[in-house]
């Protein structure tokens, strides 16, 4: 009897035809964009061998303790894992956990420099005046910034803010700080980037792009008291996670003229509700969580999770494994 490999979501369409023609595991797949119902995961748990998940599935200790014995591995097609808990891995023991590392760092790079420019040159506010047939030039209207001389600071130099600090530099940017749990010199040498503290970064920085991971030490760090720090004219970007800033503080950050405009690829709940302040904010720009969401990227996350998933049920080594010790 095959093992069962169950998937949480439809794939990208070469990494689904991959998936459709395995002939080791027994594929059962939600194959819809939409949510999988908690009811059809818990049941896909008790059943599967290994398990491909999303970042929109919860896998908290209740999906964990419902698995079978035969449950294997766990593999997300995501960098991120905070929708996991780990504590309940731990407790079970037996299942191995994989995700995918470096291979989106290049999209979600590329989705921070668009959302800074977007912000720094007021695109959210063009496009409505053309949207209600306004606009043409001017010379004293609809006027953004530019990064010329200005600083950039990096909150998790990490690949991807690596990635994003080299993007930006072009750009103009004559310095850059960044923040973190410790220095990386490594990272940093080729960036003539100075490690300095959170409260430092905000208070210098013309552009600040969230780029850690979230944690117990980065959850909601940016709040009212990091905001009444920044710049009136900073500018403040997001593509790690949504829990990482405090919204109801944002909405009141820009409604008080804090700083000048957030620029968001990731919120909490995804999607934001439409009536939600920050959606029709002047001074808020709001992509649906697209930074990895290139034809290449989205492929080879999946790809990587299919590797994860295989290797975990015929217990060899994973891939791209989280250490759980």
């Amino acid at each position: 009897m095959r093992p069962i490999l169950f998937v949480t979501s439809q794939l990208p369409a070469l990494a689904q035809q991959r998936l459709e023609a395995l002939t080791d595991v027994k594929v059962i797949q939600h194959a819809s964009t939409h949510p999988i119902s908690r009811p059809e995961l818990l049941e896909a748990a008790s059943t599967a061998d290994g398990l491909i998940c999303v970042l929109s599935n919860k896998i908290d200790a209740e999906v964990v303790e419902a698995a079978g014995p035969q449950l294997r591995v766990i593999s997300t097609i995501s960098v991120g894992y905070d929708h996991i808990d780990l504590d309940a891995l731990r407790r079970r023991g037996g299942i191995s956990l994989g995700f995918t590392p470096n291979v989106l760092t290049d999209a979600t790079a590329d989705t921070t420099v668009l959302l800074a420019l977007m912000a720094a040159r007021r695109v959210k506010q063009a496009l409505q005046t053309v949207a209600v047939g306004g606009g043409g030039f001017s010379l004293s209207t609809g006027l953004g910034s530019q990064f010329t001389a200005k600083t950039l600071g990096i909150v998790g130099l990490g690949r991807i803010g690596c990635a994003t600090a080299a993007r930006l530099l072009p750009f103009g940017i004559s310095r850059v700080v960044y923040s973190g749990s410790q220095p990386r010199d490594d990272r940093a040498g080729p960036l003539n980037a100075q490690f300095v503290s959170f409260e430092e970064l905000l208070r210098e920085s013309d552009l600040v792009c969230i780029c850690c991971p979230l944690n117990e030490r980065t959850a909601g760090i940016f709040n009212r008291q990091a905001f009444a720090i920044m710049k009136p004219t900073a500018i403040l970007v997001n593509t790690a996670r949504g829990a990482i800033v405090n919204q109801d503080d944002l909405v009141e950050a820009l409604d008080k003229g804090l700083i000048a405009h957030a620029a968001l690829d990731v919120t909490v709940p995804e999607p934001l509700p439409g009536d939600h302040p920050l959606v029709g904010h002047p001074h808020c720009t709001i992509l649906p969580h697209i930074g990895s969401a290139t034809e290449e990227t989205r492929n080879a996350m999946s790809n990587l999770a299919i590797d994860n998933a295989l290797a975990g049920i015929k217990g060899q080594a994973l891939k791209a494994k989280v250490d759980l010790d």
